[in-house]
C-alpha cells in the first residue's frame, strides 16, 4: 500500500482547507446554541463539490476515488470547526447517495441525485428505532403492499438531518418473512402522505447537525420508490455501512491534527514555574500520545479506503478504523482540554466542543461494542 499523495490530491486537499477556513465558520457558537445547520454553508459545500465527490461523473458527481474523498473530508475537519455540518454531509453522502448510485434505478437517480449534489436537497437514511439500534433486524416499522403502492407504519428515532431532510431512505420489515429477506428500503419524500418529523432532538454534541424522530402513519409511497428489490434492505444497509465506517471519521483525522498543533503551540508559549509547560513531562507525554493516536488512526482509515478502491469488502478494516479512530478522537480531545487547563474547559475556547462532538463517534454508525463484535467474529470467535 502506497499512501503518498499525487500532486492533484495535495492541491485538492489544500484547496479544501482554504475553502473550509474561509466559508464554513460563520456564527458557529450562535448556531450551536440553537442547534442549527448552516444552509449557506451546506450550499457552499455543494458548490465546492463536497456532496458529489464519491458519485460517478456520469451521474453528475466528481468521480473521486474513495481515498481522495477521505483526504478532502480530512481537510474539512482540519479547516472547519463545525463538526456537526461535516457529520450531516457524511450522513447524506454515505447513507443515501452511494445506495442510490449502487442500487437506484435511472429514474430514481435522476429524481434525487442532481438536487442532493447541488445542495438543493438534503437527505439521509432512517434505520434506528426506539427499540432497534444495534439490532437492525429488530426494527418494528412495517410495510404492506397495496396495489401499486406500499404503506409504511412505524417510528424512526435519532435520525440525523431528519428536521431538514427532503428525502429519507426508510427501512421497513415485511411481516412474516424470513429474517434475511424481511427488510426493504424506500425513498420517502417529506411530502409523502403520513410522513412527519414528530420532534427535533437536543444533543450534547454535534449540535449543528439536526436530529429528529420520524413518524410513519399509513405513509403511502409508490412502488417505484422502493430502492432495490423486495427484501434487499439489509444488503443495501450493510453496503452503505462499510463505506460509512471507513470514511465517516476521516474528518476526525483533520480535527485531531488541528488539536495536536494547537497543543504544541500552547505548550511552547504557556509558561508556569518559569518555563514553557511543554517542558514538563506530563504535558509532553500527552502531546506524544496525541501524535501516536493520530498517525495510527490515519493509517487505519487510509487502509480501509485503499482496500475499497481495490474492490475489497474491507469489513474488518472498516470496523477497525471506525473503532480506533472514534476512541482516539475522544482520548485526544480530553488531552487537548487538559493541556489547555481551565481555558480548554471554557466554551469560548472551542476546545471543549471537540470533546462533546467526539463522544458521539463511539455511538453512531455502530457502537464501539458492535465494532468489537464484528472484529471478534471475523477472527473466528
Amino acid at each position: 500500500m502506497d499512501f503518498s499523495l499525487t500532486a492533484e490530491q495535495r492541491e485538492l486537499k489544500a484547496a479544501a482547507i482554504a475553502f473550509a477556513r474561509g466559508e464554513l465558520e460563520d456564527d458557529l457558537a450562535k448556531r450551536e446554541d440553537v442547534g442549527e445547520l448552516s444552509l449557506p454553508a451546506w450550499r457552499a459545500c455543494a458548490q465546492f463539490g463536497i456532496q458529489g465527490l464519491p458519485v460517478p461523473v456520469e451521474l453528475g458527481g466528481g468521480g473521486a476515488d474513495i481515498l481522495t474523498t477521505v483526504l478532502v473530508m480530512e481537510a474539512l475537519g482540519y479547516g472547519c470547526h463545525d463538526n456537526g455540518l461535516i457529520f450531516s454531509l457524511n450522513a447524506q453522502m454515505w447513507s443515501l447517495e452511494l445506495p442510490l448510485v449502487k442500487f437506484g434505478t435511472p429514474a430514481q437517480q435522476q429524481a434525487y441525485l442532481p438536487g442532493l449534489l447541488s445542495g438543493d436537497l438534503i437527505g439521509v437514511h432512517a434505520m434506528t428505532e426506539p427499540d432497534s439500534g444495534s439490532d437492525a433486524f429488530g426494527l418494528r416499522t412495517r410495510v404492506e403492499r397495496r396495489g401499486d403502492d406500499y404503506v409504511l407504519n412505524g417510528t424512526k428515532l435519532y435520525i440525523t438531518n431528519a428536521p431538514v431532510a427532503d428525502v429519507v431512505l426508510v427501512f421497513a420489515a415485511h411481516p412474516g418473512r424470513p429474517r434475511l429477506a424481511a427488510i426493504s428500503a424506500f425513498l420517502v419524500d417529506k411530502t409523502a402522505p403520513g410522513f412527519s418529523v414528530s420532534r427535533s432532538l437536543d444533543k450534547m454534541g454535534l449540535r449543528t447537525s439536526p436530529m429528529g424522530e420520524i413518524a410513519l402513519d399509513d405513509c403511502v409511497v409508490p412502488a417505484t420508490s422502493r430502492l432495490g428489490t423486495e427484501g434487499a434492505g439489509m444488503a443495501i444497509f450493510n453496503s452503505s455501512m462499510v463505506w460509512e465506517r471507513s470514511c465517516i471519521l476521516a474528518s476526525a483525522l483533520g480535527t485531531m491534527q488541528r488539536q495536536l498543533e494547537a497543543c504544541v503551540s500552547h505548550g511552547r508559549t504557556r509558561k508556569q514555574f518559569g518555563q514553557a509547560i511543554g517542558k514538563f513531562q506530563g504535558v509532553a507525554s500527552k502531546v506524544a500520545d496525541m501524535y501516536l493516536r493520530l498517525e495510527a488512526a490515519r493509517l487505519l482509515v487510509y487502509q480501509a479506503a485503499w482496500l475499497g478502491q481495490q474492490g475489497s469488502p474491507a469489513v474488518a478494516e472498516a470496523a477497525a478504523a471506525k473503532l480506533f479512530t472514534s476512541e482516539a478522537w475522544v482520548a485526544s480531545s480530553l488531552d487537548a482540554i487538559q493541556v489547555h487547563g481551565a481555558y480548554g474547559y471554557m466554551r469560548e475556547s472551542g476546545i471543549e466542543r471537540d470533546l462533546r462532538d467526539a463522544v458521539a463517534s463511539t455511538i453512531y454508525s455502530g457502537t464501539s461494542e458492535i465494532q468489537r463484535v464484528i472484529l471478534s467474529g471475523m477472527l473466528g470467535l
